[in-house]
């Protein structure tokens, strides 16, 4: 994944709080962005995942005073930048997510992301970083801590690479595209959330498809260039989340019924769907019979 060196980050879409303390009681998650170790504690210890999502209550004031200042804006300017810094990454991928999606949604709302570690405060509650990247429509807002990606690598099978981390926050964003549709309101009110044809897992396979078409217009853009490789460690990525893979290597079996967000094949069939066609409207995985 290579940046334009000459082109312009904009920061003011990424906040950076990992230098202050996060106060909070609880988890509470929504727009069916439950993270992938959440996902994995849920399952270990027998609970209904699609219970974690969903609207929370209100949130909690960060505690204690500020204990470092970020310095995003001074540190991210370029794509040279992106090229050779994590954070400088995250806010140029930001920066061409959002960029494409204004471009294919009339009115698009821009969707905020954060930079946080250990915990924060959103406006779906408060969170750890157990629970992986994921998306709050109350506040739509995207929120990272950047150490999901190595337990991603190192425990889950994943490649890596800077395209795994691009791949997750297309997909986080395209929780914020439903949002913002109406299609994540939809499926809450019908209620339709486990199984390996459920609206939970076709909601997450969309995702996946809007992450593809995203990536699609990136393959050789002014801003950024995709090869072979990268998109690889997409796919791989799209693989290691799979809810078959993570059950198995959980909990030792497989069980369909289970599913919220789908089997390694279905993702990586629905992200495959999205970069080959490059059209949002492609994606549409409420209307086919099975995915």
């Amino acid at each position: 994944m290579d940046f334009n060196d000459r082109a312009r980050l904009d920061t003011s879409q990424v906040s950076d709080v990992r230098g202050r303390r996060g106060g909070g009681r609880g988890v509470a998650i929504g727009g069916g962005g439950l993270g992938l170790v959440g996902l994995i504690v849920a399952l270990l210890l027998g609970v209904n995942p699609a219970d974690l999502t969903g609207g929370g209550g209100g949130s909690d004031s960060l505690g204690g005073p500020p204990v470092a200042t970020s310095d995003l804006e001074q540190r991210c300017r370029t794509g040279a930048d992106a090229d050779r810094d994590e954070d400088c990454r995250v806010v140029g991928v930001v920066n061409s997510v959002q960029s494409f999606w204004a471009g294919q949604v009339r009115g698009y709302e821009p969707a905020t992301t954060q930079l946080f570690r250990d915990t924060t405060t959103t406006g779906c509650g408060s969170a750890t970083s157990a629970v992986g990247p994921f998306y709050c429509p109350a506040d739509r807002g995207i929120y990272l801590d950047l150490s999901f990606f190595e337990v991603l690598r190192t425990q889950y099978g994943a490649s890596g690479g800077d395209f795994a981390q691009a791949y997750v926050i297309a997909h986080e964003y395209g929780h914020h595209i439903q949002n913002l549709t109406g299609r994540s309101a939809d499926l809450q009110r019908s209620g339709d959330g486990e199984g390996p044809q459920s609206g939970s897992v076709r909601l997450e396979l969309q995702a996946d498809c809007y992450a593809g078409a995203w990536a699609a217009s990136a393959v050789s853009s002014d801003f950024l260039t995709l090869d072979d490789s990268d998109i690889a460690e997409g796919l791989s990525a799209a693989s290691a989340v799979g809810d078959d893979r993570i059950q198995e290597k959980s909990a030792g079996r497989v069980d369909p019924e289970s599913w919220t967000h789908g089997s390694a094949e279905q993702r990586q069939k629905w992200f495959r769907t999205g970069l080959s066609r490059g059209n949002p409207a492609d994606c549409d995985t409420f209307s086919v019979p099975t995915v």
